[in-house]
């Protein structure tokens, strides 16, 4: 039986979570609510998200001690927002990852501050071969997961023959395709662009826009982040596959995103405070622009879109002029 440490409470980290210990794998399963423990411990669901997912207590090992559920794991699957992924991994040793299988990223948002990839953080802090690193890419919201509907996801990693493959494994089942590919960093920067992307059609959508603008919106930020990727993190690759478009169209279209969801807030009046307050849950797109947008002065991409949500969010700027100034640049 593997054995997984699984760092998260949220939406994603509970549908992995049913993914993961249906296949046969046993989840020791980090939470940061001692309620949220307690009652997993009594009832088998998770009562804030996802909570008509019923979890097998034979395979699932809800915890709040951190050290204690990474221990004895052949892996470390991360599904905290971005923002929380340096304080709570700090609290383990340098040396606490090293003999694991592999360390796999389910987090579509960037380090704030430090502007990189978590998956990079993960390697700094803790001295990792790039070989032992992974990343779930979608398209794959975690409510169709709930309702196992038929899904697939992307395993981004170095090793693909290895870590990929094993990794793949552990999701595949009746509802989840997967399937790994060489191109983490890529497949990382485009998942957290998407929700910038996803984010700015919120805006638009309540604004008033319609499908037609979001369609042209969606289509030049392929471009975008074609060009985006190409000065970063320069290779052959092809953005037409599900790991990049199809998890940018789901995002930016899906009733389930919460990217987008956020957005339209903005654009409807809502203040960045507010919207946040009344979703309570993490847009990874709020904090994944900043960290696009300073990595970009330095790369000097044209960025219509991601300056745009940028000057909105950080700025200030009425969303209403600034997609008046956006709706030119777009063809």
């Amino acid at each position: 039986m593997e054995k997984i440490a699984l760092i998260g409470g949220g939406s994603w980290a509970t549908a992995l979570t049913k993914i993961l210990s249906e296949n046969g794998a046993r989840v020791d399963w980090w939470l940061r609510s001692k309620d949220d423990v307690q009652h997993l411990l009594r009832t088998g669901h998770n009562p804030r998200y996802l909570s008509a997912v019923q979890f097998d207590r034979n395979l699932v090992y809800p915890t709040t001690d951190l050290s204690d559920a990474v221990a004895e794991a052949d892996w470390l699957v991360l599904a905290v927002p971005a923002a929380f992924v340096q304080p709570v991994l700090d609290k383990l040793g340098r040396d606490a990852l090293r003999h694991k299988s592999g360390v796999v990223s389910a987090i579509k948002g960037m380090i704030p501050g430090k502007n990189i990839l978590v998956t990079d953080y993960v390697q700094e802090r803790f001295r990792l071969p790039a070989a032992q690193l992974g990343v779930i890419a979608g398209p794959c919201h975690a409510e169709e997961v709930a309702l196992e509907k038929q899904s697939y996801l992307t395993i981004g990693a170095p090793d693909v023959s290895g870590l990929g493959q094993a990794f793949c494994q552990l999701l595949r089942t009746r509802y989840v395709s997967a399937h790994p590919a060489a191109d983490l960093d890529g497949i990382e920067y485009c998942a957290v662009m998407k929700n910038i992307i996803a984010l700015t059609g919120g805006i638009a959508h309540g604004l008033g826009y319609g499908d037609n603008f979001l369609a042209v919106l969606v289509s030049n930020a392929v471009q975008e982040i074609r060009r985006f990727l190409q000065a970063i993190s320069p290779q052959a690759r092809d953005l037409s596959a599900s790991a990049y478009l199809g998890d940018l169209l789901v995002t930016a279209y899906s009733q389930f995103s919460r990217n987008r969801t956020f957005g339209s807030m903005v654009g409807r009046g809502y203040s960045v405070k507010s919207a946040q307050l009344e979703m309570n849950m993490v847009a990874e797109g709020y904090y994944a622009v900043k960290s696009i947008h300073e990595l970009n002065r330095k790369l000097k991409v044209n960025m219509p879109i991601t300056t745009a949500a940028y000057n909105i969010l950080y700025e200030r700027i009425a969303p209403a002029v600034e997609l008046e100034i956006l709706k030119e640049k777009l063809r």
